[in-house]
């Protein structure tokens, strides 16, 4: 499964709790592609949560902490070096859905929208977002 991380149908992906995730971090980064460590243990509120967004993408200044600036920076990558793809890991993703379960189905929309905008993009990086199950 670590590098078919990389590969597959455009969507955020599941990523079983058992399985370890730094072979395809590895394999990402091997690839030349970005590795984005979306860390949701202990979120409890929006803002925190656009805190972990803005320090795990590195998003720019003018980055409006809200869900479109966010869905914005995902498919206008313009602000960020150019690389061949990006790999998402989404950790606590469980934890953070059981919690916020509206913030966590409008995050997976968002996600779901920058992979599914990159997948369609002739030009634009590889997308890839893993939704991990447990800690990884």
């Amino acid at each position: 499964m670590t590098l078919d991380a990389l590969s597959g149908p455009p969507a955020p992906r599941v990523w079983p709790a058992d399985e370890p995730l730094e072979p395809a971090l590895a394999a990402a980064r091997g690839a030349g592609w970005a590795t984005v460590l979306l860390e949701l243990d202990g979120v409890r509120s929006k803002a925190t949560l656009m805190d972990r967004c803005e320090r795990a993408f590195g998003l720019p200044g003018w980055f409006g902490r809200n869900w479109d600036a966010l869905a914005d920076c995902l498919t206008d990558l313009s602000w960020a070096a150019p690389v061949p793809g990006w790999l998402v890991a989404v950790t606590g993703w469980g934890g953070f859905a059981g919690a916020r379960a509206r913030d966590a189905e409008v995050l997976h929309e968002v996600l779901e929208g920058a992979v599914e905008f990159w997948a369609e993009s002739d030009a634009g990086p590889g997308f890839r977002v893993l939704l991990v199950e447990g800690r990884g």
